[in-house]
């Protein structure tokens, strides 16, 4: 076909997620049945000589009948200067928790955030491509297509079709040359991805790798982490500014580790341990069986019984240099102003740590944000255990090696050290909330209206027995393999699943009309001892189910919601989704819990646990804002409680947690849950069980 009569494009944001394939190739071998028409001061000078032979190349394979091929036309500009972004080598992993890393993303997101119009934007994209780091690369991009307003309608495509290396064992990828050297394209299977590949069980932390290593999890932690971008300096406020970061920091990761503290229980392990000493040695050992194929090299493994050591990487493109005795200062006085009430910013006045705006505060100094109202004096607590965990196994760069599975929010999920780092982590906020005063009576009660009950119906199943299974599914991940033959490749993983199952609430309003919040939570009601839990233990352990606001009338209201409806998870689909075409709030709505790791495993015999419903009153709950839905849900399909909403107000003005985030009374006594809620006629607990049943595996084509 000659080039005259392909037709042009005439709108570049139908072709910008098309930067996402094969993200180490040149545009020049193009995408499907698109063809980049690049300007020739635009391409490396490698490429500049043999434009069109790789061009033509692409042509002889893939030509097939189907669509005629689409030329996109690529504005010439004058090149942005990215000498500064280009130190960070093209073959090197990129590691986020590293501050001369993240300085040069910035740099480049801040020269896309400057283009004037999405033209300009597009080729300053198609410039920077195959000049620099790929991961800091797609990381930029993404970030700067979901704050620049022209871009809103575009998708970012799920990471595990971008980089499926971070989410699939080395072994797949040898499947996957086998198939496509020598199946015919119709005669192509799946490929099956083994359920836990990383150890064996001589490893009792192998009994929940097919959790910690579950790809939809590790796709939620990373999307976060993008759509919540923790910026380099104050250039980065417009980018990194939306309501309430430093709490969602903090309550995300809770909720984190709240699921990964009931998935041990459902499998006879006990809580994870916290990393309250820093220097006492890493017990577990992770060998995470990833390759980044950007590297060409496999991700450095820990051993077990690793200490941290001080990094100094000066020689290295990285340049890290964190010692572990920055962090205890910096935890010493964040625990010290803690206990004060009271954070110290860079003017030298004293910021309240109060029951309102504390949390957000202390959450932003933690991890740390650009909104850290100090960073000399708090420092960089939770990125630097990240660096110092990540870089464990060469700190001073003597064998040339790149950083491990902690150094990437794409991967660090994976890692059981991880959880034990945030586990620590939220001990810090956990200080600050039991320093709060307790809530009032008046804060958890809503006058008339009683919680009658509630009952779990599950699908095909009994009453209040949540019933879970492993299930196959399958995603295709062709746009992610670099060189490879071309062609769609699918891989089938097994992951956890729960049965449908839908909530019957029983509601009664002895007053007028009015609006309610419904709360849904459940935490495990006995621990590894099989004892049963007392309060102060057990409110650290609750999940959130569902938050949804409805309407109450006098008397009684029957409420029923699925399961698939709730508020903090997204559906499978939108998750890993090839979907090239949405509308402008879908990729901030790709942020949420696997809609299928809703429910935690439990165990074969059926794991007790307490599922706690409460109703506030959605009047005090309500946050003004003239462009924020009035409940959740209803246009977003995100997952406000953990993911809030895109360029507008976290819709409930509760404290996140609420309201398991503080301790109760200390002059009441409140030995047990259900001491907490018997005052309380708008809350109410039943008793459930989780069953897992490991004879049943659907295939989810």
């Amino acid at each position: 076909m000659s080039s005259g009569s392909n037709p042009e494009a005439t709108n570049v944001l139908e072709y910008i997620p098309y930067l996402f394939d094969r993200p180490g190739e040149t545009l020049l071998t193009g995408r499907k049945n698109i063809v980049f028409n690049i300007p020739d001061d635009m391409l490396i000078e490698r490429y500049r000589p043999i434009k069109f032979g790789i061009q033509q190349m692409k042509t002889m394979r893939t030509d097939r009948a189907g669509p005629e091929t689409t030329k996109v036309n690529v504005k010439s500009i004058d090149p942005p200067d990215l000498s500064e972004v280009e130190k960070i080598k093209r073959n090197e992993s990129f590691c986020l928790f590293n501050p001369t890393h993240r300085e040069r993303a910035y740099k480049l997101i801040r020269i896309l955030m400057s283009m004037p119009d999405v033209e300009s934007f597009f080729s300053v994209c198609v410039y920077a491509r195959d000049r620099l780091n790929t991961q800091l690369y797609i990381y930029a991009i993404s970030v700067a297509i979901l704050r620049r307003k022209d871009t809103k309608s575009v998708i970012v495509p799920s990471n595990v079709r971008v980089f499926p290396q971070f989410y699939l064992n080395n072994e797949v990828f040898a499947k996957i040359r086998e198939e496509l050297a020598v199946i015919p394209e119709e005669d192509r299977r799946p490929i099956l991805v083994q359920l836990r590949p990383t150890a064996n069980d001589l490893d009792i932390e192998h009994r929940i790798a097919y959790w910690r290593e579950d790809i939809g999890l590790n796709l939620h932690h990373w999307h976060w982490h993008l759509v919540y971008p923790n910026g380099y300096d104050q250039q980065d406020i417009e980018l990194v500014k939306n309501d309430r970061r430093g709490e969602l920091f903090y309550y995300m990761h809770q909720q984190m580790v709240a699921r990964y503290n009931f998935e041990r229980l459902s499998n006879q392990l006990a809580r994870v341990r916290h990393r309250n000493n820093f220097l006492e040695p890493i017990m577990e050992g992770y060998y995470p069986k990833i390759r980044d194929l950007c590297t060409n090299r496999d991700y450095p493994s820990r051993q077990p019984f690793s200490y941290w050591k001080d990094v100094h990487r000066e020689i290295a493109s990285d340049g890290t240099v964190v010692e572990v005795n920055h962090l205890h200062r910096w935890r010493d006085v964040i625990m010290n102003d803690i206990m004060d009430k009271r954070l110290l910013n860079e003017t030298g006045e004293y910021v309240s740590l109060d029951s309102e705006k504390g949390i957000d505060y202390l959450g932003n100094v933690v991890e740390s944000s650009i909104f850290s109202i100090n960073p000399q004096r708090y420092g960089d607590l939770h990125n630097a255990g990240h660096e110092l965990t990540g870089y464990i196994h060469d700190p001073e760069y003597k064998y040339l090696e790149d950083v491990g599975a902690m150094g990437n929010n794409a991967t660090a999920a994976r890692d059981p050290f991880f959880y034990q780092w945030h586990a620590y982590i939220d001990d810090i906020f956990v200080a600050h909330k039991e320093s709060l005063a307790p809530y009032t009576k008046e804060e958890l009660e809503f006058s008339d209206i009683t919680v009658q009950g509630i009952t779990v119906k599950v699908d095909e199943g009994r009453d209040n027995k949540f019933i879970t299974y492993f299930q196959q599914s399958e995603i295709e991940i062709s746009p992610g393999l670099d060189y490879y033959p071309v062609g769609p490749v699918y891989v089938r993983f097994i992951h956890l699943q729960h049965a449908p199952f839908t909530y019957h609430i029983q509601v009664n309003n002895n007053g007028t009309r009015r609006n309610g919040t419904v709360r849904i939570f459940m935490a495990p009601r006995k621990d590894e001892r099989n004892e049963e839990f007392i309060f102060k233990q057990q409110r650290r352990l609750f999940i959130e189910l569902d938050r949804f606001v409805v309407t109450l009338q006098k008397g009684l209201n029957p409420i029923k919601r699925r399961s698939e409806e709730s508020s903090v998870t997204i559906p499978f689909d939108q998750l890993f989704s090839p979907d090239m075409k949405g509308n402008e709030n879908d990729d901030f709505c790709k942020c949420g819990w696997p809609d299928y790791l809703l429910i935690p495993k439990g165990h074969t015999q059926g794991l007790p646990a307490d599922l706690f419903v409460m109703v506030s009153d959605a009047e005090k709950d309500f946050v003004p804002d003239k462009d924020s839905p009035p409940a959740f849900g209803k246009k977003c399909k995100s997952a406000p409680e953990y993911c809030g909403l895109r360029d507008k107000k976290y819709p409930d003005k509760r404290a996140m947690g609420y309201p398991f985030d503080r301790l109760p009374d200390i002059n009441s006594k409140v030995p047990k849950l259900e001491e907490f809620v018997a005052p309380y006629k708008n809350m109410f607990v039943q008793k459930v069980d989780i069953k897992f049943d490991p004879k049943i595996c659907y295939i989810r084509n």
